[in-house]
């Protein structure tokens, strides 16, 4: 039997921290509303101490969104947690989200503090949020550079002080795949009591890998991973919700998720929308490009079987069908595709023709449309 990953979306908490982006409150649900229907197990909503949009949000999306758990982040700060607490109030299921560095860097630099005093107010950040919600998750930010011996010392404090998920950040994107798997295999296999808790991954992508982490974090015991619509997010963005899922989807690792798979490109161009962040034609899933071919190679393979250049059918992520775009590069088996397409049946000679017409205007334009195509066609005759 398969094991459950629980998928964690922070769009609406790390994804808006991308810079430029600013949702409004009304966004936000629109938002929340979606990503309920996608089947997101976990919503981070928001920062509640940040400012009064992000504490009254969660009563107004509190009042429509009741099946996943929502969640309010928080530092390791009294008066943080105490916001998050109040803003919990308006959910049907909620969590607090709180945390403090864990890495030498941060605990020098930023706290002036040493690894005794960190574990102290972690582990009275988690008792101070268990006084609000049962259900209270402790990140160690910045566990990617953090040494392990010492993250194993903390996790188990706060273990005992009742945190019910433990989320392992590669917060610089700094982490290969292999070394952030054993890191997640390490805490497993040495802190106390990890059973009482759910391990969670939550990657960046400063090298482009935070995908490649998060399973790697999947593969050596995380039950939980925490991702963006778009793999939105600060600097390179966070790890993409849609590549974790399909990921998932398509190969046999004994883990399953409740994500709707067929939602993925219209959620997309949802958030992309609100955030005013386009997204990038070749991203994996739901770039505009992800199920497009123009190479003629390509072309001719698709049209004889679409297995053979795709390893998704387009419309199992809701981008409607495979596209064969017409360019310098097509070859007459695309041409005489897109001509059936349009209702023309050529014969080898016009098609030949066809060919010979189409190849002088295709290299003065990137692209030449359908349309373009059936004018040539008709003006053949």
């Amino acid at each position: 039997m398969s094991k459950q990953i629980q998928i964690f979306d922070t769009t609406l908490r790390d994804g808006e921290q991308a810079p430029g982006s600013k949702l409004s409150p009304g966004e936000k649900l629109e938002i929340a509303l979606e990503l309920d229907l996608l089947g997101v197990d976990v919503i981070e909503l928001g920062f509640p101490c940040s400012s009064p949009d992000d504490f009254e949000v969660f009563k107004l999306v509190g009042n429509h969104v009741k099946r996943p758990t929502i969640c309010a982040l928080s530092r390791a700060v009294e008066s943080d947690i105490r916001l998050a607490g109040e803003a919990l109030k308006s959910v049907t299921n909620g969590r607090i989200h709180t945390g403090i560095g864990t890495s030498p860097s941060h605990i020098k630099y930023k706290f002036n503090s040493n690894e005794d005093k960190i574990i102290d107010r972690a582990v009275a950040a988690v008792k101070y949020a268990k006084t609000f919600t049962e259900d209270v998750e402790f990140y160690a930010e910045d566990a990617g550079r953090s040494d392990n011996i010492f993250l194993a010392r903390i996790l188990e404090k706060v273990i005992e002080a009742g945190a019910t998920v433990l989320n392992i950040p590669d917060t610089t994107g700094y982490c290969l795949p292999w070394q952030y798997g054993e890191k997640i295999k390490f805490l497993r296999e040495n802190v106390k009591g990890i059973h009482k808790a759910t391990i969670s991954a939550h990657c960046h992508n400063d090298l482009g890998l935070a995908t490649a982490n998060t399973i790697a974090g999947i593969e050596n015991g995380a039950g939980q991973v925490e991702c963006t619509i778009n793999g939105v997010g600060e600097r390179a963005g966070n790890t993409s919700l849609e590549e974790v899922a399909m990921i998932i989807k398509q190969h046999e690792m004994g883990f399953h998720c409740n994500i709707k798979h067929h939602k993925l490109t219209s959620i997309s161009h949802l958030v992309s929308d609100r955030l005013r962040v386009p997204v990038q034609p070749n991203k994996a899933i739901v770039g505009k490009n992800a199920f497009a071919h123009s190479s003629g190679i390509h072309q001719d393979g698709m049209i004889k079987n679409r297995m053979t250049y795709e390893i998704i059918d387009p419309s199992e992520v809701g981008a409607g069908e495979s596209k064969i775009i017409l360019t310098a590069r097509s070859g007459r088996a695309a041409i005489g595709y897109a001509a059936k397409s349009l209702g023309y049946k050529l014969s080898p000679q016009e098609l030949d023709a066809l060919y010979k017409r189409f190849i002088p205007i295709a290299d003065k334009e990137r692209n030449v449309s359908y349309d373009r195509l059936k004018g040539m066609i008709n003006n053949m005759n």
